[in-house]
């Protein structure tokens, strides 16, 4: 389905490569003003790339969302040059694979900074000018492990599960300022994070008998999801389109898994 996002301004953290940059293009191609936001340098490629294709206006920028002041005057700069933020989507992720025993704290401590502490801070600076907007739209990014969790990534799993507990309570909050808060849970979905689950999964789950090589692991799962493939960006682009719609102007306090449906409540 079309939706017209032309005038609004969304924010996508975590927006350089996957599932976040298939989130961009799809608002650049419903007419969005974006406000892009990654930690890594590749940001500038990917913006320069959707501007190339779109004629919206691209604002790129290098954001650690750990950080407090970073995150801050990401809001500040798309304030100041859009006038207004009506969605922002809490996209950035990261995961690490290891044993329970071998697994450093640095590790677990970065998982949740990133994942649970770094979309609690985007709401929050998000939710500030939408409040005094009196409307918006929050769409935070879970995943299946927010719903179940699986082996060998006991902080990952913790991290997402925590992303949906936030959304719920901020959805409580926001809702008399109509600020709608929402979250995805993607299942297993074509890129590089996957890329990484397959090579490091298929190394600690395979056996003497049956060793996994690279890509067999991710095409076994992908054999149990009764639509049977596995997910694409746009596939979650088109969800967090509709969240983000006001088509879903009377749902807030939901999470959605797509997936496939690889877990069915």
């Amino acid at each position: 389905m079309n939706r017209d996002f032309t005038g609004k301004t969304v924010v996508i953290t975590g927006a350089c490569r996957g599932i976040g940059a298939g989130i961009a293009a799809r608002f650049a191609r419903d007419g969005a003003n974006l406000v892009l936001a990654s930690e890594a340098e590749r940001i500038f490629d990917t913006a320069e790339r959707l501007a190339q294709q779109y004629p919206v206006d691209i604002l790129p920028l290098r954001v650690d969302v750990t950080d407090e002041g970073q995150v801050a005057d990401l809001y500040r700069q798309a304030l100041a040059k859009f006038g207004a933020v009506d969605v922002s989507i809490q996209n950035a992720g990261i995961i690490t694979i290891d044993y329970f025993d071998a697994m450093p704290k640095k590790d677990f401590d970065r998982v949740l900074a990133v994942n649970t502490t770094g979309v609690w801070l985007c709401c929050r600076e998000a939710a500030k000018i939408m409040v005094k907007q009196q409307y918006g739209s929050l769409i935070n990014s879970s995943s299946g492990q927010g719903r179940q969790g699986f082996i060998y990534t006991p902080h990952y799993a913790a991290s997402k599960m925590g992303v949906i507990g936030i959304t719920q309570s901020l959805a409580l909050e926001l809702a008399p300022h109509h600020i709608t808060v929402n979250a995805f849970c993607p299942g297993i979905i074509e890129s590089e994070m996957w890329d990484y689950n397959d090579q490091v999964w298929g190394e600690m789950l395979g056996t003497a008998e049956k060793r996994y090589g690279k890509g067999e692991l991710m095409a076994e799962w992908v054999r149990g999801i009764p639509l049977g493939r596995a997910g694409r960006a746009e596939d979650v682009a088109g969800l967090v389109a509709f969240l983000a719609s006001d088509d879903a102007r009377y749902l807030t306090g939901q999470t959605i898994n797509i997936d496939g449906g690889m877990i069915m409540s």
